[in-house]
């Protein structure tokens, strides 16, 4: 059950129903938070200035904001936003260390930032909190229209950080799936006071008892002085089914306001079938069934406002949607290929030709993320999705982001992923069988944003382009458009 709120004079079924009320103001497209630099703060500010919700991607926004130093932000986009960042110590921190003028020697030759753990370090949190505000400040302006953020629950060690700053940013709501986000909502509550949250880090071989948190405490990055109260964002908790829904909601401390209630058709991870036997299909591809679909009547019933997502992309997504009594649609796919995405140009237009000839694929590989959750891979040239390239690739792991934090001998927290070099994880204590079909997500989504790392085996990192199943729908938009924009992709949903 929640806990109470210590004062009398709150009624805490009156802040659920703000928080719902809230939620219900916001637009009834939902731009999706496509991951590492897709959902930039250009796209989510072209589909907030459409009447849509603009989204921008948490991920690995640390990582970006140093590589578009390190280029040497030519356009002074970031350095413009970070000399309004209200801890100008932080700021000046951070542009010293990684602003090059003149840009890096070479392509894709970037100063890594360390790999985040349970302990971030005071340099990267000082990152994660000033990308996340800068980020944001982009996508607010010029405009009035609502911007969110979208986080991953698989991603827990950078989270509170980036939350706080999108919060100190002035982030209208935040998005999380890709697990059950049940701490969130309260730590959004303390940390709109500036009080230190907590998460639970689930650590693998755990010994009965155990438990494990990463703690974020604000003023240990912005000092001690008192700060004015920041407005705390509405949150929505992306589920597939209601009965996760109605466990979030029994179970959570802090309003949850609504929900995305994304379908196995949608794009990026997908949660694993229920039940989860392991069957495939002829291709190799989880078997999803009823009941996999959530029950929206049921959905209905627990008094929050939900977007549909996955297959709602088309002409007429949003009436019918509203026909099943939603309250909206969350889109990715189409919003992913238009102009002001940040999806690499060319690969960009190499999928849209495929479109039009119908040649394209998407393949939802049950191996290939390191998380072990499914992950949709459109099948185009020059990606991942080419097995003989991808497996020329000496295995590596220099990124972290996805890695699964597990107990070590002496009681310590250590971190393995299955996908970096085999030796490293079986002596990390990883299962060998884990290791098959596994592939380096974070290198690759960064290369699709068009800041590739050279591979270990040289020349610049593979891509990775994710869609959902109705990427040929596209077609909708291209036979009449050469170039389709956000505001073309709204109108297209919102058409009869």
């Amino acid at each position: 059950m929640k806990s109470a709120d210590p004062s009398p004079m709150v009624d805490p079924s009156a802040c659920e129903r703000k928080g719902a009320d809230e939620a219900r103001r916001l637009p009834a497209i939902i731009q999706g938070g496509m991951g590492a630099g897709v959902s930039h703060w250009y796209l989510a500010r072209a589909a907030a200035q459409a009447g849509a919700l603009g989204v921008v991607s948490g991920t690995a926004l640390d990582r970006l904001l140093a590589y578009r130093l390190q280029d040497g932000d030519t356009d002074g986009q970031m350095r413009r936003v970070m000399a309004t960042f209200p801890f100008p110590a932080i700021a000046e921190r951070v542009l010293k260390r990684w602003y090059l003028p003149k840009g890096v020697a070479r392509p894709g030759a970037y100063d890594h930032i360390p790999m985040l753990g349970h302990e971030p370090t005071p340099e990267c949190l000082d990152l994660l909190v000033l990308s996340s505000y800068v980020e944001i400040v982009l996508a607010k302006e010029g405009h009035n229209g609502p911007i969110g953020i979208n986080l991953l629950e698989k991603i827990l060690p950078p989270n509170l950080a980036a939350l706080y700053g999108a919060m100190l940013a002035g982030v209208d709501a935040v998005l999380m799936g890709a697990g059950i986000p049940r701490e969130i909502p309260a730590a959004l509550d303390l940390m709109a006071k500036h009080q230190p949250a907590s998460l639970t880090l689930r650590v693998e071989g755990s010994l009965p008892g155990e438990v494990s948190r990463i703690v974020f405490s604000p003023v240990d990055v912005v000092g001690p002085a008192p700060h004015p109260p920041l407005r705390r964002p509405v949150f929505l908790a992306i589920i597939t089914s209601d009965t996760l829904a109605q466990s979030l909601l029994r179970s959570t401390d802090g309003n949850v306001d609504g929900f995305v209630v994304e379908s196995p058709i949608a794009g990026g991870h997908n949660a694993p079938p229920r039940g989860n036997s392991g069957e495939r299909n002829a291709r190799g591809e989880p078997i999803y069934g009823p009941r996999d679909a959530a029950d929206l009547e049921r959905l209905g019933r627990l008094g929050r406002p939900y977007w549909l997502a996955g297959g709602y992309g088309v002409p007429g997504g949003l009436a019918k949607a509203r026909a099943l009594g939603a309250q909206g649609v969350q889109v990715g796919t189409a919003f992913a290929f238009c102009a002001e995405s940040g999806l690499r140009a060319d690969l960009k237009a190499q999928v849209l030709e495929q479109v039009r000839s119908g040649t394209v694929g998407v393949f939802t590989d049950p191996l290939a993320s390191p998380t072990g959750f499914p992950f949709k891979v459109v099948e185009t040239p020059g990606t991942i999705s080419e097995a003989a390239l991808y497996e020329a690739r000496p295995r590596i792991c220099n990124l972290g982001y996805l890695r699964q934090a597990y107990r070590m001998p002496d009681g310590a927290i250590g971190w393995r992923c299955p996908a970096e070099p085999e030796m490293s994880f079986v002596a990390k204590g990883g299962d060998p069988a884990a290791l098959a079909g596994r592939k380096c997500l974070c290198n690759a989504l960064l290369a699709t944003a068009g800041m590739p790392l050279n591979s270990p085996g040289g020349g610049p990192e593979l891509p990775v382009i994710t869609a959902g199943d109705d990427l040929l729908q596209l077609g909708a938009l291209l036979p009449r458009l050469g170039e389709f924009t956000a505001g073309d992709v709204c109108r297209m949903i919102s058409s009869p």
